[in-house]
């Protein structure tokens, strides 16, 4: 058990460079619905949770306008009041929700040890992490002027809304070919815009793309804009042949645009301690939260390559708060 220690006691090993030190019990870093479900499970166990919420509180679905799969919500909800309610009810339970980026951990000893800010050490018996995952996009301008009007980066979060419609995906690997089988389903038509003359995708995934009768592939395609009124896309701008012999401009009538060129897990601090995988997702052992190190554990899409839903991502938040309370229950009897 940690002895009390004040909030606002100095680490003296270091006077040059003096650290605010605080002791906790369980430390949640990143919010979204993992981060909030698990600081909800480990208030009502009495786990005194500390949270930051991260660079973006709430998540990735902060930046979406209709949630219509999360179980509970009938008609529907925007991914902001989504949640906010969600952080209303960590807050109800006591958990302690503050602003703030972890920059550093360590992660060597029995005290696990993570940075705020550069400022700040956090000495905790557990840590939850639930970073999330951040979309690759291409860098232009349009993605942020038809956010939420058009532009996505998950297919099976917002497919739903595009019945009937045109629509493109961006990419060439498994994730788009997928992405367009998936909206093959529901729109009228899917172009698939690819910059090279094949895809990267498996062998099994590309045959499935080319027998579906509604998937059409623009090979040796690049998106160079997209265009539309009132923030809702009409259309995409694209170059075929860029940089070689017959290049030319192509337009196309579409109602939304679905990047599908991968993922970033938000882990990058932890990797000197935490084993992931070759893109940078944390790995767990199998039906639990638990990483290589006792008392870390992680949650959401930060461990999570393959669903990626807000759903599956609260799950495994109730995951890691069980498993943390266990962990600690074990540990202090």
């Amino acid at each position: 058990m940690f002895k009390p220690l004040d909030i606002n006691e100095k680490n003296e090993s270091n006077s040059t460079n003096p650290v605010d030190v605080e002791r906790v019990k369980c430390l949640i870093i990143g919010s979204g619905p993992a981060g909030y479900t698990a600081a909800i499970y480990a208030a009502r166990a009495n786990l005194s949770p500390v949270m930051y919420e991260g660079l973006q509180p709430g998540g990735q679905l902060t930046t979406t306008t209709e949630v219509e799969n999360f179980p509970g919500y009938p008609e529907g909800i925007t991914g902001p009041v989504m949640m906010e309610d969600l952080k209303k009810q960590a807050e109800r339970f006591g958990t302690d929700i503050r602003w703030g980026l972890a920059t550093k951990v360590d992660f060597s000893g029995d005290v696990h040890k993570v940075w705020v800010d550069d400022k700040k050490l956090i000495e905790a018996e557990s840590v939850i992490i639930a970073t999330g995952a951040t979309a690759k996009y291409l860098g232009l301008e349009d993605e942020t002027k038809y956010a939420g009007g058009g532009v996505s980066a998950c297919a099976t979060c917002d497919g739903f809304f595009y019945r009937g419609k045109d629509v493109a995906v961006v990419g060439g690997g498994d994730t788009a070919a997928e992405e367009a089988i998936y909206l093959a389903g529901l729109c009228n038509k899917v172009y698939m815009i690819v910059r090279r003359d094949e895809l990267r995708a498996s062998k099994v995934m590309a045959e499935r793309v080319a027998k579906t009768p509604n998937i059409e592939v623009l090979w040796k395609h690049q998106t160079k804009g997209l265009v539309g009124e009132n923030g809702v896309v009409e259309g995409a701008v694209l170059t075929k042949n860029k940089g070689e012999e017959g290049e030319e401009e192509v337009k196309i009538k579409i109602d939304g645009f679905f990047l599908a060129i991968g993922h970033k897990p938000n882990s990058d601090i932890f990797k000197d301690y935490l084993d992931t995988d070759s893109v940078g997702y944390i790995k767990t052992i199998p039906g639990t939260s638990k990483t290589n190190i006792p008392g870390v554990f992680a949650c959401g899409d930060v461990q999570d390559s393959i669903y990626r839903q807000a759903v599956t991502a609260a799950g495994s938040g109730c995951m890691a708060a069980i498993d943390t309370e266990r962990y600690l229950s074990e540990k202090n009897s």
